[in-house]
């Protein structure tokens, strides 16, 4: 039998050093990179139905606004105009304690198919 995945409790944007902090009820706090997230974002365009496209030059990418769904998830929308992925407590705890591993497949398959995480724009934004 598995253990059900921790209930969040907490969720904040640190919006310059472009990172989630999400909090778990067992204890645990992940900071998630708004790129990572952005990556591996659960939406149907990203997962292609269980055969997920490689997603390239978000390093700079970050989070606009965050919108809950019921108790269970929250919308994430990105600064590139992507919001269709709804980030699961499953999804984000999976993704916050399985991060090392899932950033080194990332990269390796960034290397294998010659992509880049370099933004395609250089942007300087600046936030309050």
């Amino acid at each position: 039998m598995s253990e059900a995945t921790p209930n969040v409790i907490g969720i904040k944007l640190k919006r310059k050093s472009k990172l989630l902090e999400v909090s778990f009820d067992n204890g645990e706090m992940f900071n998630i990179t708004c790129e990572m997230l952005r990556v591996h974002s659960p939406s149907a365009e990203v997962q292609q139905h269980g055969n997920p496209i490689l997603v390239t030059h978000k390093k700079e990418v970050n989070i606009t606004a965050i919108e809950p769904v019921g108790n269970y998830a929250v919308k994430i929308v990105f600064d590139d105009g992507h919001d269709t992925g709804l980030f699961s407590w499953k999804i984000l705890y999976k993704l916050g304690s399985h991060q090392v591993e899932i950033w080194e497949r990332y990269l390796a398959r960034l290397r294998t198919e010659k992509g880049s995480r370099e933004a395609l724009i250089a942007m300087n934004i600046k936030y309050s």
